[in-house]
């Protein structure tokens, strides 16, 4: 079982969320899946100082800072396609909406790379399995935008505390086709016609321990729908 990794730099604001990501990363160990480490070979939208949250007056690329997180091992996802895994994980951070779309700045309207297009659109063509969490459900429903498939989707709910509005970000996603579901930190959304299961994370006011129960069984679900998939 060999699984791709999908990070967009390296740091909550500007890039990958580095809690989510490396609690995936031991989630996947410990279900005994291998994994590698993706990121597109491109500048990122901006810098943020992590302290104050200013931007900083400097430019970074974003398979450069996700390789902090993935320790040098990593790849650019030019050089991947779906056949080169069994399945997609997809950890969150604010990278997602800047640098895989604008999503952050235009909202559903925002353009999406490429490359990240390409690859998610493959992996749902395959049926492989893909596993979403915080906000990187708004990088999916931008990838499926103009096709057939109405995917349901969480980036968490509108019923419990959030750092976020989650109403109108949900509002987007319908926008471009996707159905969003209420789902608490702790929990999980499977869309079995599609293969994706997703977890709020970070898009919720939560702790450590918290999104750590969500991503734990997130992966177990996804560990689940990639051995199916693989006995099929």
């Amino acid at each position: 079982m060999k699984i791709g990794v999908l990070l967009s730099g390296s740091g909550v604001y500007d890039g990958a969320e580095i809690q989510e990501t490396v609690l995936m990363l031991l989630a996947l160990e410990q279900a005994g899946a291998e994994y590698f480490c993706i990121a597109p070979n491109s500048e990122q939208h901006h810098v943020i100082n992590h302290l104050t949250g200013e931007q900083m007056n400097e430019k970074r690329n974003i398979l450069i800072e996700a390789a902090r997180i993935a320790r040098g091992n990593i790849k650019d996802i030019s050089e991947i396609s779906a056949n080169d895994m069994d399945g997609l994980v997809m950890p969150g951070g604010f990278g997602v909406a800047k640098n895989f779309t604008k999503w952050a700045f235009e909202g559903a309207k925002g353009k999406i790379n490429q490359e990240v297009k390409r690859l998610i659109n493959e992996i749902i063509k395959e049926h492989k399995p893909i596993a979403a969490v915080c906000m990187s459900p708004t990088t999916i429903a931008k990838a499926l935008e103009g096709s057939k498939i109405q995917a349901n989707l969480t980036i968490g709910t509108t019923k419990e505390k959030s750092p976020y509005q989650i109403a109108d970000i949900n509002e987007e996603m319908k926008k471009v086709g996707v159905n969003p579901i209420n789902c608490s930190v702790n929990e999980l959304v499977f869309d079995d016609v599609n293969n994706i299961v997703s977890s709020p994370c970070y898009m919720m006011e939560a702790t450590i321990s918290q999104i750590n129960e969500g991503i734990q069984k997130t992966i177990a679900k996804f560990i689940e729908m990639v051995e199916l998939r693989m006995n099929e």
